[in-house]
């Protein structure tokens, strides 16, 4: 059994195709196929139905999260052993929702990149949901997600970081959607919402806030990130409930405070079965110091609250 082997059984688990991934891995479909009918030789098991759909053997489900696990761990071996000999060959794979991307990971990947110029970063931009089924596949080293109401999935490993007011954006150039500098949900109903696309937690924070007001949204426009859903806020499209950290550089927007306060708490995860490598842990360290310090240096305490912090990178992952 070889590391390629199990790659290549891998790319044909997550797309169901022996063309794309046969593509995907830079290799032929005859050397593929090869590959993979070797490995479930020696296995003693089919591990995929080959016909007009692709599927997975029940050995194939059970021999599918060992792989992973597999690559994973020799991944990890080569890149902690590239950083401790000064190879300059680290890696780093982020992911973090739109709005984090915004208001926080721009600073901290700035500083990260400035200390760590060897390292290479990879950063995946997408909702919490999509960034949890990343981390848990291996695709992702590290994130930051939303938690959920029910927890985050088991397999990952969580550390709250940040509790985030959610407030109504709307145009600065149009009249103030209310006098008084809040509103409810009921009053916020009255008016048109933009909503952001499924698998962003944004999406069902509001949704959930409007039944336990027992009112119905009206929404002008759904499926867009979050930088789509800003600039068709700005022009007049509509409003939407978004994290206050997206407010701070965006002049042509408003900000309404709800009441009662709808609040998400953000947290940094990572596989729980996979040690982080020393890159992880150093983009962890320059993450805790960024919050720190702009807690202090914006006042964002009265917005954004910081959860009580770990002092070092390694303390937050463990």
């Amino acid at each position: 059994m070889t590391l390629q082997q199990l790659l290549y059984f891998v790319a044909v688990a997550n797309v169901r195709s022996f063309t794309r991934a046969a593509d995907q891995s830079g290799v032929s479909q005859p050397t593929l196929s090869r590959a993979l009918r070797s490995l479930e030789t020696e296995l003693g098991s089919p591990l995929v139905n080959r016909g007009t759909t692709v599927t997975l053997t029940p050995a194939g489900e059970v021999v599918l999260p060992l792989a992973r696990r597999m690559l994973a761990d020799a991944e990890m071996a080569r890149t902690t052993v590239a950083e401790l000999v000064g190879l300059q060959r680290g890696r780093v794979r982020i992911g973090a929702t739109p709005s984090l991307c915004i208001g926080v990971l721009a600073d901290v990947l700035r500083v990260f990149h400035q200390r760590h110029p060897e390292i290479h970063v990879e950063l995946a931009e997408d909702g919490s949901q999509p960034l949890v089924t990343d981390l848990v596949r291996g695709d992702l080293d590290i994130a930051l997600v939303i938690v959920p109401p029910d927890g985050v999935d088991p397999a990952l490993h969580t550390s709250p970081l940040l509790r985030e007011r959610l407030s109504v954006a709307s145009p600065r150039g149009r009249r103030p959607l209310t006098t008084r500098g809040s509103m409810s949900v009921a009053e916020l109903s009255r008016h048109s919402l933009v909503m952001v696309r499924q698998g962003y937690d944004l999406r069902e924070v509001t949704l959930r806030a409007y039944a336990v007001a027992g009112v119905t949204p009206r929404i002008a426009v759904e499926g867009g990130q979050m930088d789509a859903v800003l600039r068709m806020v700005e022009a007049g499209t509509g409003v939407a409930v978004v994290p206050d950290l997206v407010f701070a550089g965006r002049p042509r927007l408003r900000r309404t405070i709800l009441t009662p306060a709808l609040h998400r708490t953000v947290a940094l995860a990572r596989r729980a079965d996979i040690a982080p490598s020393p890159a992880v842990t150093a983009f962890a360290d320059t993450l805790l110091e960024h919050l720190s310090e702009t807690e202090v240096r914006d006042g964002i305490a009265t917005d954004v609250q910081v959860l009580p912090r770990h002092r070092t990178g390694r303390e937050l992952l463990e």
